[in-house]
């Protein structure tokens, strides 16, 4: 895969370092003189080109034209979107990404200037937080399919509602997959029939609905006055 990253601060250079190391082809594109100073020295040079990535002609000199993804990764909204609208209206790349800098400009980052993924790194990290606020003791291992579904492991503490209950009968939305439990080190294929003890550590693939249902089977019921 071939990756046009525009903007070598920080976050574009830490993606160059990233895509490269995983086998990528990159091109990263960079205009300051204090930013191209350092990069010669973090990135081999062949793949650095220097020229405002918002100008068509060094977007078509570093090779868009043959690139997959675009990744606007500069410091300014607006040449973030002037570089992603360029990208697919002049040069029909099929994949762009964008950074977005001030939350408060998300919402121009649609499809109407041709952006298909905005990175918004205030969300993200809000979004993070209320997860693992909500979710108690459950741990995200990996997130799938652009975040809709997540790899979770939880350990089933003793007094649990889910303890004794057989997998069959412990009535889980359709979304969520009890996919493995470890037992005293021994790993083991969850059937229908298996029953949960405590201490099992859970890992299952689920939404953020399932995962809801499964942190209350997993929770200790409070006493009953």
């Amino acid at each position: 895969m071939f990756v046009i990253i525009a903007g070598a601060g920080r976050t574009g250079t830490q993606l160059a370092l990233f895509l490269l190391a995983e086998g990528y082809d990159v091109r990263i594109i960079e205009q300051r003189p204090l930013i191209l100073s350092r990069i010669h020295h973090e990135l081999p040079t062949e793949v650095i080109f220097q020229g405002n990535p918002t100008d068509p002609d060094v977007l078509e000199t570093a090779g868009i034209n043959k690139a997959d993804v675009l990744a606007a990764c500069t410091p300014s909204d607006e040449d973030n979107l002037a570089i992603c609208f360029q990208a697919r209206k002049l040069f029909g790349i099929g994949r762009t990404i964008a950074r977005i800098n001030n939350p408060r400009n998300a919402w121009l980052f649609t499809d109407k200037f041709h952006v298909d993924v905005a990175l918004n790194q205030s969300a993200v990290m809000a979004k993070m937080i209320e997860e693992e606020m909500s979710m108690g003791d459950m741990v995200t291992l990996m997130k799938l399919r652009h975040g809709a579904y997540s790899l979770v492991e939880e350990k089933i503490p003793a007094g649990a509602r889910a303890v004794g209950i057989a997998i069959k009968d412990l009535t889980l939305p359709p979304e969520c997959v009890i996919a493995a439990i470890i037992r005293h080190d021994d790993l083991i294929v969850p059937r229908g029939p298996t029953v949960l003890e405590a201490g099992d550590e859970i890992l299952a693939v689920t939404n953020r609905h399932g995962a809801d249902e499964l942190a209350k089977l997993f929770s200790i019921p409070a006493r009953q006055v």
